[in-house]
């Protein structure tokens, strides 16, 4: 007994050996590394670790940067080319002439539009987690332009100071549902080409990964691998739906890519990822993306704003906040108040005094936007600070192999 008590001791003492050998954990089993690897990650946020979350994201921002310049010097003849395309559009923007006016009209709508791309972009690219831009900014913008079409009874805003504010023209003209469309159909249609291209980056990285058979140190690659192994063992309803998506853009191809991209559709983040690893070629990826958000999904989502904040259903909409028992009649005063407020500001005419002041219920939602930005500013950070981590536990797993 004393000597199998011995033996058994032994293989304990090699473990312990492994494990403390120069006070690290270096041979530990492999569910053990990965359970200790994702409390690292999920510590590793501002509000937990600041300064090493800082610090690994100034890092990770200089590689980021690096790979772009070493991109960008590659491609130096088309980064030649638009420099000079750029310098000619400097030089035709500050000579005086007759072309001026289609020169101010030119950067005008590429401000406008690059404005829009750009929320499209933020509101899908994936930077840790998406800024909701429809509901802070297109989606009011849409909103302000219904409430002001049926109180003013025209979409025939004077520019200036459209789009930057509202303002009544001087004679009505009859309105629609269409003509309202149609008055918001540039920013809608820029709004969703922005979030069809935030789609392409996990495109990318799908195709590259399949074709050159490596293995990115991606948390999105890697539970879509797993989803691939387990399809026929998926179980719960949001498994289920993951393969669901997958199996009808596989097989149906554009015609499915376009039908997942056309409806509001949460799990469409497996778009990019399953038309990348089944290496579906670009556009048919792209342009089935870009017809479903930008032009079908797009005009469901005006259509329910437009709807919403038609004239009678806002009205209604107040009214049935007075029938809250209680509380009713406080809360439909401040909703009537703002409604009065945004009114005046439309019938107001440079000269002839200031409107109302807006309540509380705008400056909530300002700063509702503020801290949506913060986050979504917070949320880019502690992701890139994670990205170096695991670049720095890849490195060091290499290093320890090739010794």
């Amino acid at each position: 007994m004393a000597e199998y008590g011995a033996e058994s001791e032994q293989p304990q003492r090699r473990l312990g050996d492994k494990k403390h050998k120069n006070g690290e954990l270096t041979d530990l089993p492999e569910e053990e590394k990965k359970q200790r690897d994702k409390e690292d990650h999920e510590s590793l946020v501002l509000w937990k670790r600041p300064l090493l979350t800082l610090y690994y994201f100034s890092l990770e921002l200089f590689i980021t940067l690096k790979g772009w310049m070493w991109r960008l010097w590659h491609q130096r003849q088309t980064v030649f080319g638009l420099v000079m395309l750029l310098i000619l559009f400097s030089i035709a923007y500050h000579i005086e002439g007759p072309h001026q006016k289609y020169v101010r009209y030119m950067e005008k709508k590429t401000l406008w539009c690059a404005y829009w791309v750009g929320l499209g972009i933020l509101s899908s690219v994936g930077l840790g987690t998406g800024l909701h831009t429809f509901l802070l900014y297109l989606g009011p913008h849409i909103a302000a332009v219904t409430l002001a079409a049926y109180e003013c009874g025209s979409v025939e805003f004077p520019e200036p100071p459209y789009p930057d504010q509202i303002v009544c023209p001087q004679q009505e003209g009859s309105i629609s549902l269409w003509t309202i469309i149609s008055k918001v159909r540039l920013e809608a249609c820029m709004w969703g080409a922005g979030t069809a291209i935030g789609e392409l980056p996990p495109y990318f990285m799908a195709r590259a990964a399949r074709l050159s058979g490596a293995d990115p140190d991606d948390e999105d690659y890697q539970k879509f691998e797993e989803m691939l192994d387990q399809t026929e063992s998926a179980q719960d309803f949001g498994s289920r739906a993951k393969v669901a998506v997958q199996k009808l853009i596989q097989k149906v191809g554009f015609f499915g890519i376009l039908a997942c991209a056309s409806i509001p559709n949460p799990l469409f983040d497996l778009a990019g990822l399953t038309c990348g690893h089944f290496l579906v070629p670009f556009w048919t990826f792209f342009g089935a993306t870009l017809i479903g958000k930008a032009v079908i999904k797009m005009h469901i989502q005006k259509l329910f704003v437009i709807i919403t904040f038609s004239k009678h259903i806002v009205e209604q909409m107040v009214s049935l906040i007075g029938a809250v028992p209680l509380l009713g009649a406080a809360l439909q005063k401040p909703f009537r108040e703002y409604l009065e407020a945004q009114k005046a500001k439309l019938h107001h005419v440079t000269g002839e005094g200031t409107p109302a002041e807006e309540n509380w219920l705008s400056w909530l939602f300002e700063k509702v936007v503020v801290i949506m930005v913060c986050f979504f500013v917070c949320s880019i950070v502690n992701s890139m600070a994670q990205s170096y981590a695991k670049r720095k536990r890849h490195d060091k797993s290499s290093d320890s192999k090739t010794e």
